[in-house]
């Protein structure tokens, strides 16, 4: 389960940006000397409603515009008015539909009337982006529209001129932050439809505009892991970026990572999925795209390395992505009846030992013998619980073990067992004037 959506209802852009978009265009008309397709009395009653303060008091004016001039021609200022007052009240579906009524009037389709569209859209998008948690803007008629409502913003966006007494810096400025807006609802809303690489493209298209986009680094993630089939390492990459730059709801959105990694991997020993969610964060705070280095194994993976036991020992002292992917695979899990030669017995309480012990790595079993005949330094420990008769052994005994690896050092190498129990066979007195028999090889316990 990912994170509430609420946590992620971040403000992309203030309102003035808005509207700085078209300062004049919701302005209410001029009383001109030019004949007006209005009349004197329609146009004070606009006014009555445009200049009333109480936001309850001027729907309620509107609405009584409305009733009696069905089809005035200041329509384009009437619906401006009631989308403003309805955001302001943060009724964010009813704001939606008022915009969606003055888009749909012939007017907004002149050339001169751009800004006045783009102002609308531009607050359609910001109400859809602060109400997309409300139940009625999550339909799939909700977001379609959505969708294409940001579309329109972005064609419009693209035509859009610097209007007078903008900077450039200041038009580049607003110019960005509707760009960021548009295309992060036309994510939100591709989401919602279940287009997850649509999705995915209109977060790129905001982290390109805003690398540093915590938000939205989280929103491409979940977009990455819902797809079919789910890009997962680009996913857990982008999820990690979001906690890198201190996006909201950093510990919710660590919980997800890791069920999400754990779901991926499938490992035996969770634990270890922290450790590689460090790794990944720590990167990700010094790195915009994810490193080739950075080895993420899926369950596949994991299970081919345990199933590979010719390499168990060679990868594990390799280290690098194949030492990490062994580990991966083989942390927690029981192996019966592992060869070792027997170094050091250091007795401990209620007759438990712990044992250091050596095991060859070579596969051919004359060049393993030597190993075994060669060895004075350990690198295995295993800790033997409640076994008393392990007393019996002696220096350089061979013998097999069963027990449940927990622990990997790569440099110096040493590999730790737990509830580790020598097979009984091998505590039996040793044949006079020999050794016991070599133990033999075994694969981990599915």
């Amino acid at each position: 389960m990912k994170p509430a959506r609420k946590w992620f209802n971040v403000p992309i852009l203030a309102a003035v940006i808005l509207v700085s978009v078209a300062a004049a265009s919701s302005a209410a008309p001029q009383d001109q000397q030019a004949k007006p397709n209005y009349t004197l009395a329609e146009y004070n009653a606009y006014q009555a409603a445009h200049n009333e303060k109480d936001p309850q008091m001027k729907l309620k004016d509107l609405d009584d515009f409305v009733m009696k001039y069905p089809t005035s021609a200041l329509s384009l200022y009437v619906y401006g008015d009631y989308y403003q007052t309805y955001y302001g009240l943060k009724n964010y579906p009813k704001a939606i539909e008022y915009v969606d009524k003055l888009l749909a009037l012939p007017d907004l389709a002149k050339p001169e009337q751009l800004g006045t569209k783009l102002q609308a859209l531009g607050y359609r998008a910001q109400a859809m982006l602060y109400g997309s948690g409300d139940k009625p803007l999550q339909t799939p008629e909700s977001y379609t529209k959505a969708k294409d409502a940001s579309a329109q913003g972005l064609q419009a966006l693209s035509a859009w001129q610097k209007p007078q007494g903008q900077t450039d810096d200041q038009f580049a400025a607003s110019k960005k932050g509707l760009g960021i807006l548009f295309n992060s609802v036309a994510g939100i809303a591709e989401s919602g439809l279940k287009d997850y690489k649509g999705a995915a493209d209109s977060y790129k298209a905001v982290l390109a505009l805003d690398p540093n986009d915590a938000v939205t680094h989280f929103r491409l993630g979940v977009a990455y892991l819902e797809e079919m089939p789910a890009a997962s390492p680009d996913g857990f990459w982008e999820l990690s970026r979001s906690i890198a730059l201190k996006g909201p709801g950093e510990a919710q959105v660590r919980t997800y990572l890791r069920n999400q990694l754990l779901h991926y991997q499938q490992p035996s020993c969770d634990k270890l999925a922290d450790d590689e969610i460090n790794q990944m964060i720590t990167l990700a705070g010094t790195a915009t795209d994810r490193p080739a280095s950075l080895v993420i194994p899926s369950s596949d993976d994991l299970q081919k390395a345990r199933d590979d036991t010719t390499n168990f020992l060679p990868w594990l002292q390799e280290g690098g992505a194949h030492g990490q992917t062994m580990w991966l695979a083989t942390c927690g899990l029981e192996y019966p009846d592992v060869g070792v030669k027997v170094l050091d017995i250091m007795p401990g309480d209620a007759d438990n030992f712990t044992l250091q012990v050596y095991r060859p790595d070579a596969a051919d079993p004359d060049a393993a013998s030597k190993q075994m005949d060669a060895a004075t330094t350990p690198n295995f420990t295993l800790h033997v619980v409640a076994q008393p008769d392990v007393k019996r052994l002696m220096k350089d005994d061979a013998v097999r073990f069963t027990g449940t690896l927990t622990s990997y050092q790569q440099s110096p190498f040493m590999l730790t067992w737990d509830n580790a129990k020598v097979n009984a066979e091998d505590l039996q007195p040793a044949p006079a004037g020999g050794k016991r028999p070599p133990a033999r090889t075994a694969a981990p316990k599915k």
